[in-house]
């Protein structure tokens, strides 16, 4: 009826279990919630009460959103793909195990063999987990490929159990060691929080998921960045802006003495190094840098 609340329940949330746990695990806590995962549970408990978790294997998890079991749930968004099933995406989250950057599944061969690009692969096998995509790569480029799911250690499979593989990489070091030579990107991806359908049309689960992804989103966007606060003379005021960078404009206000300014900016991590000595030199005092847990933009 007009006016009516929402209606309030619990959210069951869906965790990636194995390479990502952990990484999510973290980026949960920088956005606000403790989650605790011990033993051999699959239910790890969450200091909300209004959500459940499962650690649910990430390649598993479009099935159990896309079937009602859970509401949402963490995922990259290959498994989507691969999977083929409709599901809502919230978010798009690029972390991963070992860095911030987006995963790709390549093609990759033994350094030591003939071919140089996917077209010289007709008749020859191909291992991976990511079939389906792996099927639809090569026959939009019309190469007839044997294509075998690979249940692990895919690296290890040329040349003798594969010709070539479709693997996942962050930065191509496990191909190196087996080595591997990459021919070309099949796909990239990155974490998506996946929500069902109807649970989404859900208005408190909707509004539940939101603040989920707003709250991760701003983790997210924090990570690498640190904030700066410092004081300056109004004569100086101007130099030490020209060598700030900031996320956005950095907030001026000024103090109470009329002829000094307090700013506060938000920098890369990276570049606070370079950044302090000049604002030093440029007039700046009282320097502080903190670091962030999240940036909301």
């Amino acid at each position: 009826m007009p006016g009516a609340e929402p209606s309030t329940g619990t959210l069951r949330l869906g965790i990636p279990k194995g390479s990502l746990q952990e990484a999510t695990i973290e980026l949960f806590a920088k956005a606000g919630w403790k989650i605790y995962a011990s033993g051999r549970s699959y239910f790890p408990e969450i200091d909300d009460p209004a959500i459940e978790c499962m650690l649910i294997r990430a390649q598993e998890m479009a099935r159990y959103v896309h079937s009602g079991v859970l509401d949402a749930g963490l995922t990259g968004i290959d498994w989507v793909v691969e999977s083929g099933l409709d599901v809502e995406s919230a978010c798009s989250l690029v972390y991963a195990k070992q860095s911030r950057r987006r995963v790709k599944w390549v093609l990759a061969v033994p350094e030591d063999a003939p071919w140089q690009q996917a077209e010289e692969l007709a008749g020859k096998t191909v291992a991976t987990e990511l079939v389906e995509v792996t099927k639809r790569y090569f026959a939009a480029k019309n190469v007839p490929v044997r294509v075998e799911f690979s249940w692990g250690a895919t690296e290890v499979k040329p040349p003798i159990l594969a010709d070539a593989i479709v693997e996942i990489t962050e930065t191509g070091s496990s191909l190196r060691a087996n080595r591997l030579r990459i021919l070309d990107t099949v796909m990239e991806s990155e974490t998506h929080l996946i929500v069902n359908k109807t649970s989404y049309a859900d208005p408190w689960k909707q509004s539940k998921v939101n603040t989920l992804a707003l709250m991760l989103r701003g983790a997210i966007d924090a990570q690498g960045q640190v904030g700066l606060l410092l004081n300056v003379p109004h004569t100086h005021l101007e130099a030490v802006l020209a060598v700030l960078p900031a996320l956005n404009a950095p907030t001026v206000s000024p103090l109470s003495n009329g002829t000094w300014s307090a700013i506060n900016s938000i920098l890369e991590e990276g570049v606070v190094r370079d950044v302090i000595p000049k604002l030093k030199a440029a007039g700046a005092t009282g320097i502080v840098e903190y670091p962030l847990n999240k940036v909301v933009l």
